[in-house]
């Protein structure tokens, strides 16, 4: 395909970021309900597109194949039955969610009288760039309208077709409504040097969210002149406390990096209590290895089971995003606080303990924007946690940390009700 001059290529985004902008006055001032029916008429396209999606995906997962993508990275392009009818239902939830704008979060009144508040507002226009996953079209498009903004969505090469196919689907659904065809944008080229134009108008986008591999997100974050949502890699811990139940523990392992490895909340280091190394150690590499999960352990872990590989000082900070994990004996909590410390991604962390206190701790002392108690790592998701779905996972505390719902795609405006206070 050739390349579009770069002039014409900057006019053409940023005549999209300006409609999108004018779209954005009338989307916030949307009803919630008019907001619902838009998305639920995509959930109901997207069901009577079925055939056609999953045409284009499998175009998609051919030509992934062929470039030799990793398994993982196929997996994540997958869009066809069961998860599609999991899309579906994820719309459908985020439909049916309480509205967030206009809400009231606090309440105070002032002595002179003044009664302050402060109120849910839209960001207003929003672009994601995204890798893989064509889910995230759909998820993002309607946490957007639920939230009142807008959207503009540029997805990467190797889900083209499927996002296409998505997009019409979209624009399908908003033809029906008072929302105005503008509010979901897909950006119509795969043209790489359109991401640095896209991050350059800062005055027609307000919030900018990478969703994909760490290179892609350091890239944005270098060169974007918009604030962004960063996130720039999962390294997700379990850790077996003294005191946990030895069967917890095991399906927790197991669950954490076997279920899906591709994801990022996948566990990628299981930590030990010294402890209860020598009886637990055995029993989670006979649980892993027969499922193809190379174990790469630390030099006591290793003394225990000496089939695993030889861990090295890069395994404990790497996402493996494959059946791959680092294993490594630790001294109790304050030992197992301090390599998360070290080598966490502030993404999840998760205990395995019946000891109430040590829980508390762990809770209070580990740093990641989702900490688990006697539960896998894997329920670090908006549709697990009751958000219907996310635009990604913030790990940067600013605005939003963990799962971005449609709550963290909003701001709070102050507002004040006086009955004619000036001031002195």
């Amino acid at each position: 395909m050739a390349k579009t001059p770069i002039n014409d290529l900057e006019s053409s985004l940023q005549a999209l970021a300006q409609d999108a902008r004018q779209a954005a006055r009338q989307v916030a001032r949307a009803t919630a309900e008019a907001r619902s029916e838009a998305i639920l008429r995509m959930a109901k396209e997207l069901e009577t597109a079925r055939a056609t999606i999953e045409e284009a995906n499998a175009q998609d997962l051919s030509a992934a194949r062929e470039r030799g993508l990793s398994p993982a990275m196929c997996d994540r392009l997958i869009l066809s039955g069961e998860r599609i009818d999991s899309l579906a239902a994820a719309l459908r939830e985020i439909a049916a969610a309480p509205d967030p704008v206009g809400n009231t979060t606090r309440h105070w009144t002032q002595a002179n009288g003044l009664e302050i508040s402060k109120m849910r507002i839209p960001l207003g226009v929003i672009l994601m760039i995204y890798e893989s996953r064509p889910n995230v079209t759909l998820d993002a498009a309607a946490l957007c309208i639920r939230s009142g903004n807008v959207a503009l969505l540029r997805g990467g090469s190797e889900a083209a077709h499927t996002n296409r196919a998505l997009n019409k689907v979209i624009q399908a659904a908003l033809s029906d409504t008072e929302l105005p065809q503008s509010t979901v944008q897909l950006i119509p080229t795969q043209d790489r040097s359109a991401v640095d134009l896209l991050l350059t108008l800062d005055q027609d986008i307000d919030l900018v969210i990478p969703r994909g591999g760490e290179q892609l997100i350091r890239h944005v974050v270098q060169h974007s002149r918009i604030p962004v949502i960063q996130h720039y890699k999962g390294v997700c811990h379990v850790f077996v406390d003294a005191d946990a139940d030895a069967t917890k523990a095991l399906a927790i392992a197991e669950n954490a990096k076997v279920q899906r490895p591709g994801v990022c909340n996948a566990m990628e280091t299981l930590l030990v209590d010294e402890s209860i190394a020598d009886t637990f150690i055995p029993q989670v590499v006979s649980r892993l290895s027969p499922q193809g999960v190379e174990i790469r352990g630390c030099e006591l872990s290793r003394s225990l089971a000496p089939s695993l590989k030889a861990a090295d000082t890069q395994d404990w900070d790497t996402e493996y995003l494959e059946l791959i994990m680092a294993l490594r004996v630790v001294k109790g909590l304050a030992g197992a606080v301090a390599h998360i410390d070290q080598h966490g991604s502030n993404h999840t962390a998760s205990i395995v303990t019946e000891n109430n206190e040590t829980a508390e701790r762990f809770v209070r002392e580990i740093d990641a924007s989702c900490v688990l108690v006697n539960a896998s790592t894997r329920f670090n998701d908006g549709g697990e946690l009751g958000l219907g779905a996310e635009m990604g996972i913030s790990t940067t505390r600013i605005h939003a940390y963990g799962p971005m719902g449609a709550e963290a795609l909003t701001a709070e405006k102050f507002v004040v009700r006086g009955s004619g206070q000036v001031r002195a």
